[in-house]
């Protein structure tokens, strides 16, 4: 049976073999300060397991910010208060969104402000914050819908795959909502799609728009129906109006 410097290696190996780099790194170092042997068992596992953890966490979220297009963005959402330069009405919408509660929930956070106001910045800060907990998305809304378009038109099976996904993700966040006219009917459709069965599986969407939602429907030609239900699901449970002041 192996014993002291032996075993230890051999530990260090078979973690290695587990791709547990990090944790047997931690055990070799601990095995070589003063004291190990006298270490209590519970301390020796938390020791051991701590870094581990910390690196998977890190990791995971470095991952989830690369693929909701957010890595490197620097928006902080503790920066979102109310200052001689903006304010953020109803008073305290910004705390209460902090919690993350409304992705939990499943409900939808609409965006409203002139441009410059900070609709992006809030959303961006947002959206790094979740990707602590959540799978997220960020995307500018023409982009998104004339890519999906094409994709329809070119292969349906992956234009379906790739809706799937959308709709599996916790929080989407489209930004520049509806900053030109839309006029193309099956762009009208797949945001009308996107909406409805992301509301269906109770799936977080962020919207930031420089309109008022009353005026949406001018922006959405041809198609009254469609224009009133997105309207009704963009600005179903939150909306949050930026003034500069």
């Amino acid at each position: 049976m192996l014993t002291g410097i032996e075993l230890m290696n051999e530990l260090v190996d078979e973690l290695n073999e587990l791709k547990l780099s990090t944790m047997a790194a931690t055990l070799d170092d601990l095995y070589h300060k003063p004291g190990f042997l006298e270490m209590d068992r519970l301390t020796l596992i938390a020791e051991l397991i701590g870094p581990q953890f910390q690196e998977k966490v890190s990791t995971t979220l470095k991952n989830r910010l690369t693929a909701a297009h957010l890595k490197g963005s620097p928006e902080e959402l503790s920066e979102c208060i109310d200052s001689d330069k903006r304010e953020y009405l109803p008073s305290g919408i910004t705390d209460v969104l902090s919690s993350l509660d409304f992705i939990e929930r499943g409900y939808n956070l609409c965006i409203l402000g002139e441009s410059d106001a900070g609709k992006s910045y809030l959303a961006k800060a947002i959206g790094i914050k979740a990707c602590n907990r959540y799978n997220v998305g960020y995307f500018h809304s023409e982009e998104l819908l004339e890519s999906m378009v094409a994709l329809k038109e070119q292969d349906y099976d992956k234009y379906a795959r790739k809706m799937k996904k959308y709709l599996k993700w916790d929080l989407i966040i489209l930004d520049d909502f509806l900053l030109h006219t839309i006029t193309d009917e099956r762009e009208i459709k797949i945001l009308f799609e996107l909406l409805e069965k992301r509301n269906e599986q109770h799936r977080s969407t962020i919207v930031c728009s420089q309109r008022d939602p009353d005026s949406w429907k001018a922006m959405i030609l041809n198609d009254e129906v469609s224009a009133n239900s997105i309207m009704k699901r963009a600005t179903k449970h939150y909306t949050i109006k930026i003034n500069i002041r």
